[in-house]
């Protein structure tokens, strides 16, 4: 525990408090008396008091301390939260001993499972000073399970109740019931926080125990068989697509003999779809293209609750953005030859010659609420500039819609789905590329990855001029590469695609910028690119797009 100002004895006396309000609303139920009433209630203060003194000593020592040890950090914020939760515990203590005024017959509340309720309740609160004091996980985990235990008991006399209520008698009494064992189920929320709170203080991430229960689980099917408590949990933060995305390995690194997971690995929970989605696609790619993306180590689903679980291997190696930003010349140099023969490798390995009509369009459409929320402005409204008419952005993007219809890909590849530059993993150690996020993958128009790719480059919130040229640079070397691949294989309307394509990505990043002016850019560049392939009247495959588009 912590030492400091008397936080741990401060905490320490807060349980003490919080428990005997607990034992004494416990007696007050069983029999109500005026001395006890007044014993809880000017309880309260004192809890609210000393919960006030806990958030005052973390809060000046937090902003004291500038460089705080992470781990005593993270005991801080659990204690401070953990303060909070105790604090509502001892509200809801007040309110039930209130709610027993209503009752006609005070007797009448323990014809149902209030003492079930209560033991519960003072075994949860009496083990958190231990499981605060020992870093003990199991413990931490009884807390965070009290929780589903009252939600249980709640639900089973909340039907009982229900069911009594249809008789017509005694509602005055059933429905102070109800509340009464509504604010006990109430206290197991707080006990959930707690938990949860104490695993934030172990882990130093903060996890839902659900999504704890599942790692475990997800561990569990890749053959760990060691401690959950010799692992090491680093949530990565960022992510947009929706799911809880951590790193893995066992704090004991260094022992070969740990198995693959433990050494190191991505931990992913979210949508069950979404999961299953993945997982099958890196199945795809590595029976297609065996180590060019990770390996799956477990994979576990839930299915009432509609989650699902996977742990696949941690790439060594360095993100492509990052490299730009980072990596000297050499370096980015290698790592972009080598993305380009390896791109080259996929998309020629697994060309299909078939027509196939594009969606780029429809992805537009699809996300455009989205957008819409963040920027309304961006709904472009038709209007009169002298003799010209600028018809509106809804109307444009039917008319291009249209001209996509007419447009298909004359040939299909298997591509990445989400192929921005943070997806994309280069190792100089063996000078490899590796991709990740795969759960957009299929066959498909190259297009769609080319214009994500390029998009993913441009929209780097850097502005800097050095850098800005480094990124343009990349930007312009990926464009030629994607000329001589659609030269080589006779795709002649590539550009006119790449510009509803890029139209597409310009419009749908606006989402993820609050920067007022470098979102106005890209709209205003989607809007471009759009308005120049509907007022095109030649042939598709003379159409010539704009390169410096693309560069910022």
């Amino acid at each position: 525990m912590l030492t400091f100002e008397g936080l741990d004895e401060n905490f320490k006396f807060l349980i003490i408090e919080v428990l005997n309000q607990l034992k004494a609303t416990r007696e007050f139920v069983n029999s109500p008396s005026r001395s006890l009433f007044r014993k809880i209630t000017s309880r309260e203060d004192y809890i609210d008091n000393l919960k006030t003194v806990i958030e005052n000593k973390a809060y000046s020592r937090i902003n004291s301390t500038l460089d705080l040890d992470p781990k005593l950090l993270n005991k801080i914020r659990a204690i401070q939260l953990s303060s909070v939760n105790l604090e509502r515990i001892g509200d809801h203590c007040v309110n039930i001993v209130n709610q027993m005024a209503y009752l006609e017959d005070k007797s009448y509340v323990n014809r149902y499972e209030c003492a079930e309720a209560f033991d519960i309740i003072e075994g949860a609160v009496g083990k958190i000073t231990t499981s605060f004091t020992s870093d003990d996980m199991p413990t931490a985990l009884e807390i965070c399970k009290s929780e589903n235990s009252l939600d249980s008991l709640y639900k089973d006399n909340f039907n009982r109740i229900m069911a009594e209520m249809g008789s017509g008698k005694n509602i005055p009494n059933l429905v102070t019931c109800l509340f009464i064992f509504r604010y006990l189920e109430r206290i197991g929320d707080g006990l959930l926080n707690i938990g949860e709170a104490i695993i934030f203080s172990i882990l130093g991430e903060r996890i839902k125990i659900e999504q704890f229960e599942s790692l475990q689980q997800t561990l569990s099917v890749s053959g760990y068989e060691g401690s959950f408590s010799d692992i090491d949990f680093q949530g990565i933060w960022g992510s947009r697509s929706g799911c809880r995305i951590g790193r893995v390995q066992a704090k004991d690194d260094d022992n070969t003999d740990n198995p693959p997971v433990a050494q190191g690995s991505i931990y992913k929970e979210g949508n069950l779809d979404k999961i299953k989605l993945e997982k099958q696609s890196l199945e795809q790619w590595n029976k297609r293209f065996p180590g060019m993306v990770p390996e799956i180590f477990g994979f576990h689903e839930t299915k009432d609750e509609n989650k699902g679980s996977m742990l696949v291997e941690f790439l060594p190696g360095c993100t492509l953005d990052t490299m730009i930003l980072t990596s000297d010349d050499n370096d980015l140099e290698n790592g972009l030859f080598t993305l380009e023969q390896t791109l080259r490798h996929v998309w020629t390995n697994t060309m299909k010659k078939q027509p196939i009509r594009t969606t780029f369009m429809e992805q537009l459409k699809s996300r455009q609420n989205g957008v819409l929320q963040v920027h309304p402005e961006f709904n472009r409204n038709g209007r009169q500039m002298g003799s010209a008419e600028i018809i509106s952005s809804a109307e444009l993007l039917d008319e291009c819609a249209t001209i996509e219809q007419s447009l298909p890909a004359p040939f299909t590849v298997f591509i990445h789905g989400d192929f921005n530059c943070n997806n994309v993993v280069y190792s100089a150690h063996d000078e490899r590329v590796r991709f990740i996020d795969l759960h957009r993958s299929r066959d498909f128009d190259y297009i769609q990855d080319l214009s994500v790719f390029l998009v993913s480059g441009f929209r780097m919130p850097v502005f800097e001029r050095p850098i800005r040229n480094k990124i343009n640079a990349v930007v312009s070397r990926m464009y030629s590469f994607a000329e001589e691949f659609a030269n080589e294989f006779n795709d002649e309307t590539w550009q006119a695609r790449l510009s509803l394509a890029l139209a597409r990505s310009f419009y749908t990043s606006t989402r993820f910028e609050f920067n007022y002016a470098f979102a106005k850019e890209m709209f205003n560049r989607s809007m471009f690119l759009l308005e120049k392939m509907n007022r095109y009247s030649g042939k598709w495959n003379n159409f010539i797009l704009p390169e410096d588009i693309l560069h910022y």
